[in-house]
């Protein structure tokens, strides 16, 4: 695994009780993907992702053609969330490859719901871990951050770089949190769609361990269409204005291989998303890992080499990759 920072990527755990205590703010921010089966033949990387499977007609639910706001509180128990893995995985497993952890990796808090109240399209995130063979992995923690809908990270231990500086988000610990996978390697995750900051593409950052030891750090990826479509007709998303980095520019993966780190979607009756994905992990450490090819930086998933930028220069505050985060030019947001 590449760093772009020194931090200590090892998990830094809060509990629900202490950061409740802690924290005590009040947030109106601003709002929601794609399985890729990585094992056997019947892996997707492509085709509409914005299906209405699971939709129904109870009362009360949303327009099965729209996408829910209001956070994870939009989420309804009336609401048949499909198991997006119950056709199985095939037979063989090809690998998930490292990319660069990112600056913004910071303490983290067990908990299924990460949202703490923040407004957005609520998703539920679903994770299977499994090995080389294709046997899932149970009490493996995957660890997993991102974005809020207004493009900046939280936690006052995150650096400037990644909160912007900003109050709210740096007294808050959204879209941060590590689950401990089931018997059957299955891990799910509630949350808001993550919103997008100059130089990359809409993205979730993860990290599984064993035993505490890391296997894998990576991140995945939202099909454009699916992307566009929140950005530029969801509430709150739909303020900020076109984004500048697709999955076709992106500065950490390539164009060629994001189709292997997408998320499956699927639009749920209450509106909400379901997005999904297979994670393969190493059946060992002294196995081989391999790296992302990387993105328009040409430098792979640890940015361009010095001088390696094509005379055109970084951006302010490069970060091998990461880009700044809105209102970031590099010195004072």
């Amino acid at each position: 695994m590449k760093s772009e920072s020194p931090q200590d990527p090892s998990p830094k755990v809060i509990t629900r009780r202490s950061l409740l205590r802690g924290i005590g703010l009040s947030l109106a921010a601003v709002p929601v993907a794609k399985l890729l089966v990585a094992c056997g033949g019947d892996d997707t990387t492509g085709g509409d992702t914005n299906t209405d499977a699971g939709t129904d007609t109870d009362a009360g639910v949303v327009d099965p053609g729209t996408w829910a706001t209001g956070g994870t509180a939009a989420m309804t128990a009336a609401a048949t969330y499909p198991d997006p893995f119950a056709s199985g995985m095939g037979t063989v497993c090809n690998l998930n490859c490292e990319a660069t952890l990112g600056p913004c990796y910071a303490t983290t808090v067990d908990r299924k719901d990460i949202s703490e109240g923040h407004d957005g399209l609520p998703v539920r995130l679903a994770f299977l871990v499994v090995d080389e063979s294709c046997k899932p992995i149970p009490g493996a923690t995957v660890d997993i951050w991102h974005a809020g809908p207004e493009g900046l990270y939280s936690g006052e231990d995150a650096s400037d770089f990644c909160t912007s500086g900003d109050a709210t988000a740096r007294s808050a610990r959204w879209f941060r949190g590590v689950q401990t996978t089931d018997a059957n390697g299955r891990v799910d995750f509630d949350t808001c769609f993550p919103g997008w900051y100059s130089s990359r593409t809409i993205h979730i950052h993860f990290t599984v361990r064993v035993n505490g030891q890391e296997f894998v750090t990576s991140q995945l990826f939202f099909d454009d269409a699916t992307s566009d479509d929140i950005i530029n007709h969801q509430p709150l998303y739909d303020t900020r204005g076109a984004r500048d980095t697709t999955n076709q520019n992106d500065t950490v993966v390539s164009a060629d291989a994001v189709g292997d780190y997408l998320f499956a979607t699927q639009r749920m009756s209450d509106g909400a998303m379901l997005a999904s994905k297979t994670l393969v992990i190493r059946s060992s450490l002294n196995n081989a890992s391999c790296a992302i090819p990387g993105g328009s930086s040409g430098g792979g998933p640890g940015g361009p080499p010095p001088g390696g930028d094509g005379g055109m220069g970084p951006p302010p505050g490069w970060d091998g990759g990461m880009g700044p985060p809105p209102g970031f030019d590099g010195g004072t947001p």
